[in-house]
């Protein structure tokens, strides 16, 4: 039986179609809704840290770029904050228990932690179609999670630009 999923929420396309599966899914059920999303300073969309100077003149500047990069910090884990409240929000607007964990980290790794912590019973992430040369230099956090999940996981795919909608998801699951 299901009664905790977990889905890994970002701002693509495909986690948003993950996260209304999931939604669905765990309505029909009567499970837990667990929504995490992992606060990885590498992100590429995230603050970059400052370099900061060696010499006596540089102090100021440095003690000004730290302060500009922890606002920016703030901002980013504030930003996803909301995003995770007002998906919350919407499961428990139809009756589904939800709450949102923003654990510190790579994100593969971090999921799958926050997975067992929880004890989910299901994954459910967005695949992003990387592939090739891209997949090895950048990995993927899907396939990370399909590697080292304490659980079942599933994959929710983005449907192609050209294609028409379907009744049906595609989806891709592996059971542990």
């Amino acid at each position: 039986m299901i009664s905790r999923i977990l889905v890994a929420i970002d701002q693509s396309a495909t986690s948003h179609r993950a996260f209304e599966t999931t939604l669905g899914m765990a309505k029909t059920f009567g499970a837990e809704l667990i929504l995490v999303h992992a606060l990885d300073v590498s992100d590429r969309v995230s603050p970059q840290r400052p370099e900061i100077m060696v010499n006596s003149y540089s102090m100021e500047l440095d003690r000004l770029l730290r302060e500009n990069y922890e606002r920016e910090w703030t901002e980013f884990v504030e930003h996803y904050e909301s995003l995770l409240k007002q998906q919350q929000e919407e499961a428990i607007a139809i009756n589904v228990s939800a709450r949102y964990l923003q654990p510190y980290g790579r994100p593969g790794p971090a999921i799958c932690q926050a997975a067992e912590e929880v004890c989910a019973d299901l994954i459910v992430g967005g695949g992003h179609g990387v592939q090739g040369l891209s997949e090895i230099i950048l990995g993927s956090v899907i396939n990370s999670i399909l590697h080292h999940a304490p659980c079942s996981v599933m994959v929710s795919k983005a449907r192609a630009a050209t294609e028409e909608p379907v009744e049906t998801d595609s989806l891709a699951m592996v059971a542990k």
